[in-house]
């Protein structure tokens, strides 16, 4: 007798190995396996062809995915009108003959493949599972004189049953990983909302007509073109505008940095690779195009794209298909572009460095990211919002700024923009200690020194109305004190030198969260 110890420790050894063996069978060997089936069908009825069609319930599609003489790619059969679609909707194999004297899908087909069709056996393929059809095979042309038979219907029946076991298992596998997929992109998105929400504080009015632009365009189909200094957000200005886009959202928002990729792994990185492509291909890699299908493919630098790889790039987005390195298969494209420069592209266009074609073929729709020099309301506040996260992020109690450090952010003109105000942020808060006040001491370099202080006329208001100015004020001073104080209103109300519930007033009339 086994101990129960012993029979669970085997168990999870069995598991295991399940899960190796369920690792190794990639999408690869599916494909060699159905080509295998594809290759023992005709001999064994001695017929010349075989046609492997699966039925997408999700799609309520019927494609044809493997045959022979079938190279070019996936072909949709029709699923009313043709023989294949009534074996799926009736579940009840089908003979034919004189077929050749026809027309219908099988003589669509046969102009592909360059064959003509005369006989045929169409068996369908049961869910093991589900008891539901998910398929087709079509043996053609009977090299007898007779015809096909009912037993050779028998015979088919036998060798489609573990047909259909290895489909079943490609689906669901499939279906899994897509899932996990989601999952992960879901709780990805989740924690870009709690992180990123308030990421774009606008006061100033530079930044609400963009994201007033963003509100605008988010649901559209427009592809959009951001430029901006770097350091001004442009990727998430590109989440936020995925995040609006009500049938895209739920699918993967796909980032690629064009200035970090080398030029030689450019072509293999937008559209895969198969196994054994190149030196290296050890196994297969579906491409930045296949991943971003359904969702968005943000191109960020995309100034910095190579000259060689961009003619390929316009045809893969104007025919939305292409290969994988080593492939050849035709897998189909549908994604929305979001692109980003630092650069004026159509600079780099009359330079010859970027293709017109190209350029025209981007962007609909074009946004123009200010420097946070120009954005001169949203310094505190974006300053004030950092020092909160940060302090989470860094699990310490940093209590505010002092005038001085709120002076210098004022009047430092932020080359790196807001990034840069960010990692600032994260220096000032790691060099001070809880519970004490952001000194001036602690400032980089950069803003010790006086070569990036902004200029007068940078420091010139956009509005000169008093009502406006004063207001303004209030709600960066009122900020300042809460910060300060930790929220704690009484003390900040006596910062500001008014009752607390004249700053209680001020908060509702404002609009300021607590």
């Amino acid at each position: 007798m086994f101990k129960t110890s012993e029979i669970r420790q085997r168990l999870i050894t069995l598991k295991a190995q399940l899960d190796r063996i369920t690792r190794a069978w990639s999408g690869r060997d599916y494909e060699n396996l159905m080509r295998f089936f594809v290759a023992v069908f005709p001999p064994l009825v001695q017929a010349e062809r075989c046609s492997i069609f699966i039925y997408s319930a999700e799609s309520d599609n019927v494609w044809l995915k493997f045959g022979t003489g079938v190279r070019e790619k996936e072909i949709i059969a029709p699923k009313e009108g043709s023989i294949v679609g009534r074996t799926i909707a009736d579940g009840a194999t089908i003979f034919s003959s004189n077929l050749e004297h026809h027309s219908g899908f099988h003589a669509q087909v046969d102009q592909k493949t360059d064959f003509i069709t005369r006989n045929l056996i169409s068996v369908p393929i049961f869910s093991l599972a589900e008891k539901r059809c998910i398929g087709a095979v079509q043996v053609l042309n009977k090299r007898s004189s007779e015809g096909f038979t009912q037993q050779d219907e028998i015979l088919l029946q036998q060798v489609v049953r573990y047909l259909a076991l290895s489909i079943e298992h490609n689906i669901i596998t499939e279906e899994m990983i897509s899932i996990s997929k989601h999952m992960h992109e879901e709780m990805a998105r989740s924690d870009f909302k709690a992180s990123e929400r308030h990421k774009f504080i606008a006061e100033s009015p530079s930044m609400r007509q963009t994201l007033e632009i963003v509100r605008q365009i988010g649901s559209l189909p427009v592809n959009v073109f951001i430029t901006g200094e770097s350091g001004t957000g442009k990727e998430v200005i590109a989440r936020m505008i995925h995040e609006q886009s009500n049938d895209r959202r739920s699918r993967p928002f796909v980032a690629v940095n064009c200035s970090a990729i080398p030029e030689n792994l450019m072509e293999s990185e937008f559209f895969g690779y198969e196994k054994g492509a190149f030196t290296g291909a050890v196994s297969s890699r579906m491409g930045r195009f296949e991943e971003a299908t359904g969702g968005t493919l943000f191109l960020d630098e995309i100034s910095e794209m190579p000259l060689t790889i961009q003619p390929k790039f316009l045809r893969a987005i104007q025919e939305k298909e292409g290969m994988r390195l080593g492939g050849n298969r035709l897998h189909r494209y549908d994604f929305r572009i979001i692109s980003a420069s630092a650069k004026n592209l159509q600079d780099e266009v009359k330079k010859g460095r970027f293709r017109e074609d190209l350029f025209f073929r981007l962007f609909a729709v074009d946004l123009n990211l200010p420097p946070l020099r120009e954005r001169h309301l949203d310094i505190l506040p974006l300053a004030m919002m950092f020092l909160d996260e940060v302090n989470v992020r860094f699990n310490k109690k940093v209590l505010g700024y002092s005038p001085e450090i709120l002076s210098r952010f004022e009047s430092y003109a932020w080359p790196g923009n807001v990034r840069q105000l960010q990692h600032e942020v994260e220096r000032l808060v790691a060099l001070t200690n809880d519970g004490e006040t952001i000194s001036a001491q602690h400032c980089s370099l950069p803003m010790q020194g006086s070569g990036h202080a902004l200029t007068a006329q940078e420091m010139l208001p956009d509005s000169f109305s008093l009502p406006q100015q004063r207001e303004r004020l209030e709600i960066r001073l009122i900020r300042a004190a809460l910060a300060k104080t930790q929220g704690n209103k009484l003390q900040a109300a006596q910062l500001l030198d008014i009752t607390r519930q004249s700053l209680h007033n001020k908060l509702r009339q404002y609009g300021i969260d607590d």
